[in-house]
């Protein structure tokens, strides 16, 4: 059983099937708890195999990324998001990162200029047109870049590679050195790089939901990350996770695996639960209970491999819409403020 502290923001048992039957939770009407109470989603499951040269190829792909010139361009200001409104201006932007792809981004700066922490902020699967943030996450002297990982709407569309999830997802699967997600990765590191650039050196930290979990674990294994919170983290166990039917671009990989079953020694290299087992960043993970996108043991299989200190927060579903649904965010996402800035 999990020693490390854990946090239920809803019950340990939500009553999903009351829920779903009575029409108010949103998303996909099978059981997306897989099957797994939350006594076997705490039990720790075995991981799988990572490839013999697993770090040596992330070495690699990060010192690709650092070695770039700076290259990061204000292009314009824009409102600010009305939280943040007395303390921060906003700016979008671009910056070069590898294979010459340009990544657009927005940019959060201080009103003060003497940013104490400097936050990269990763997205969903659908990208962001404008830099949503969880209110409160971000304190009034911090840094904060959200970039737009490559091929992905709106500030990042890249000739060649789709913009939908489920072709995104599968771009370049061939091959680890073609598949997108090592460039989305490379696109996070440059990111945080560029704001280091822009405001001077501070206290690295990552934020991610879904996709942004997903690739932010990855992104842990590089980085020099102080702390990080990653929600519902996507990619996690991949063997088990596409024998779990699901909606989204996990759908998309389980259907490629099954007529393309050599693809798992491929995705074995972006496995985030492998990735998490050699990451020692204090991290906080919120997990759910119930996700039609995320299959619960995938994202529970993130943080139990974490291998540095390490805080769970619980919440009852993921990716749609439940009662009680505001409250818990709220609660998550002050913790995961408390954890970003509790720097030792």
């Amino acid at each position: 059983m999990n020693t490390n502290p854990t946090t239920f923001l809803g019950d340990e048992e939500p009553p999903h099937h009351q829920w779903h039957e009575q029409g108010r939770i949103d998303g996909w009407p099978g059981d997306a708890s897989y099957g797994w109470p939350t006594a076997k989603l705490l039990q720790p499951q075995p991981l799988p195999e990572a490839p013999s040269d697993f770090l040596a190829f992330w070495h690699d792909a990060y010192a690709e990324a650092e070695a770039l010139p700076p290259s990061l361009r204000l292009d314009s200001e824009l409102d600010v998001p009305p939280a943040l409104a007395t303390t921060h201006r906003l700016h979008r932007g671009s910056f070069t990162s590898t294979d010459g792809v340009r990544v657009g981004c927005f940019v959060l700066l201080p009103l003060d200029g003497q940013p104490t922490m400097n936050l990269t902020v990763g997205h969903g699967y659908g990208g962001r047109a404008y830099p949503e943030l969880d209110e409160g996450i971000v304190a009034a002297t911090d840094a904060v870049i959200l970039p737009v990982t490559r091929g992905l709407p709106e500030l990042s569309i890249t000739p060649g590679i789709p913009s939908e999830a489920w072709g995104h997802v599968l771009h370049g699967i061939e091959s680890p050195s073609t598949y997108v997600l090592r460039g989305c990765i490379q696109d996070l590191w440059r990111a945080s790089a560029e704001l280091d650039h822009l405001v001077g050196t501070r206290p690295r930290t990552y934020q991610g939901v879904s996709f942004g979990g997903g690739t932010g674990a990855l992104a842990l294994l590089g980085g020099n990350y102080a702390r990080a919170a990653l929600h519902v983290p996507t990619f996690g166990n991949h063997p088990l996770r596409v024998t779990l039917a699901c909606v989204g671009s996990g759908g998309a990989v389980a259907s490629y695996v099954q007529e393309h079953p050599e693809a798992l020694d491929v995705l074995a290299y972006f496995d985030a639960a492998t990735a998490a087992s050699r990451v020692t960043t204090p991290t906080m993970v919120g997990a759910a209970l119930w996700d039609p996108a995320v299959p619960p043991p995938g994202q529970f299989a993130v943080y139990h491999a974490l291998a540095g200190p390490k805080e769970l927060v619980v919440t009852s579903c993921g990716h749609t819409d439940y009662p009680g649904a505001q409250e818990e965010e709220s609660r998550r996402t002050s913790m995961f403020n408390s954890w970003l800035h509790a720097l030792r």
